[in-house]
């Protein structure tokens, strides 16, 4: 068997740079509220996620491809670092950023892997396959569940209101829709425990 030696090392560059995404920190707390979690975490979490919930996603998809797109989707973050999706000035110019982030990252594996990773975060990215969908719902399902099970958690911590928090959840209405419910029972939960803000509430 004849191996090619520099597609081999560019291989291995890649893995070890993919060792700092363990060392991004996200805002979000992990459910023991004991600290934040990395990126790293947070895309073994929700990949595995996929694995438990699959039965849900509202259409027959590819799961291995759902599994990849989970486990890639933040790799950019490397680069780019973890912008926190309530921040209004951090997430202007977001998009670029990652972009770039992307070129960078990807562009450390031999030129055929680096098209298939990069095609794969660009779906995620675009959400317009079923399996986008999917993934991406399951992106905003995890951290629901870490910010109900912190008492709040960035909800909390940053003065976060219902309404910011159901636009976020939007796209697992469409993703994966038999999640919604439990989105809406953890946010009117959420609110009447005073985890988070309800304005429109109680200006009635």
């Amino acid at each position: 068997m004849n191996i090619d030696m520099d597609r081999m090392k560019k291989q291995i560059c890649f893995i070890e740079h993919l060792d700092r995404l363990k060392q991004v920190i996200r805002q979000n707390l992990l459910m023991n509220e004991s600290r934040r979690e990395n990126s790293a975490e947070h895309s073994w979490h929700i990949a595995t996620m996929a694995m438990v919930l699959a039965e849900y996603a509202p259409h027959e998809l590819d799961q291995l491809r759902v599994l990849k797109m989970l486990l890639v989707h933040d790799v950019i973050e490397i680069e780019a670092g973890d912008t926190f999706c309530y921040d209004v000035e951090g997430n202007k110019g977001k998009e670029e950023r990652e972009r770039l982030a992307a070129d960078q990252v990807f562009g450390l594996l031999p030129s055929d892997l680096a098209a298939d990773f990069r095609a794969i975060w660009d779906e995620f990215e675009q959400g317009d396959t079923p399996e986008a969908r999917f993934a991406n719902a399951l992106d905003r399902f995890q951290v629901l569940l870490q910010n109900f099970n912190t008492g709040g958690g960035t909800w909390r911590i940053h003065n976060i209101e219902k309404k910011q928090v159901i636009q976020r959840m939007l796209p697992i209405k469409t993703g994966a829709p038999s999640l919604w419910p439990v989105v809406e029972s953890c946010l009117e939960e959420a609110c009447d425990q005073g985890m988070l803000k309800d304005t429109v509430a109680s200006q009635e």
